[in-house]
């Protein structure tokens, strides 16, 4: 597993101004360290570090190593503001957590297999994703990177649930947890319509021969 790690400095002069003067003139993200015991510190990031870091999503579903000041603390990156159109990073949250410190985050789906799945490659069909990522229960130090997704076997016509995914021990679907009938759809593999409805059209003239 990866190693993640950020360096920030305690930001001291702190405003809306400030924080576009920092972006502006400086290259530095503005950004908060809060939770825990102690109380919510106000720190700026090298812009440059930042853009290079969330190259990898695993930056989204680890531990981060955030050294302030020369003390270093375990965060989770909770919170992103993005401009919406450079690529610049206007402000990060970080919240600070112990390999215990049952958590919710976001965590992305892996399809894999879909080239070679059954459904497509022997049944005509195509593959439709419902969803990206899912939102998980589980302890920080538990934090899955990714949930892998494997189609090689699903066939024309199924779907595959959120109760369908293989979760790590410890681990939940926060959907999940508020009943069955929150057991929204993942993935599914369908023939689509346009050749559906070709071959419908070819068995009509092949009757009326």
């Amino acid at each position: 597993m990866a190693n993640y790690e950020l360096n920030a400095e305690v930001r001291e002069v702190k405003g809306k101004g400030a924080s576009r003067r920092l972006r502006r003139e400086a290259g530095k993200t503005p950004g908060i360290v809060y939770g825990g015991e102690k109380e919510p510190t106000q720190v700026t990031l090298e812009l440059k570090d930042l853009n290079k870091a969330f190259e990898d999503e695993g930056f989204f579903s680890h531990i981060v190593k955030l050294n302030v000041a020369g003390t270093a603390e375990n965060v989770l990156i909770k919170d992103v503001q993005r401009h919406p159109y450079k690529p610049v990073v206007l402000h990060v949250d970080f919240q600070r957590v112990s390999n215990n410190t049952v958590i919710k985050q976001h965590i992305p789906l892996h399809f894999i297999n879909e080239d070679t799945c059954k459904g497509v490659k022997l049944q005509g069909g195509k593959v439709t994703h419902n969803v990206n990522d899912v939102v998980v229960i589980c302890e920080a130090g538990k934090l899955p990177e990714f949930i892998e997704v494997d189609l090689a076997d699903v066939e024309v016509g199924t779907t595959l649930h959120l109760s369908d995914l293989k979760l790590a021990e410890g681990v939940q679907i926060l959907e999940l947890t508020h009943g069955a009938d929150h057991d929204s759809a993942v993935v599914s593999v369908d023939v689509p319509k346009g050749a559906a409805a070709a071959d419908e059209g070819g068995e009509e003239e092949a009757a009326a021969e």
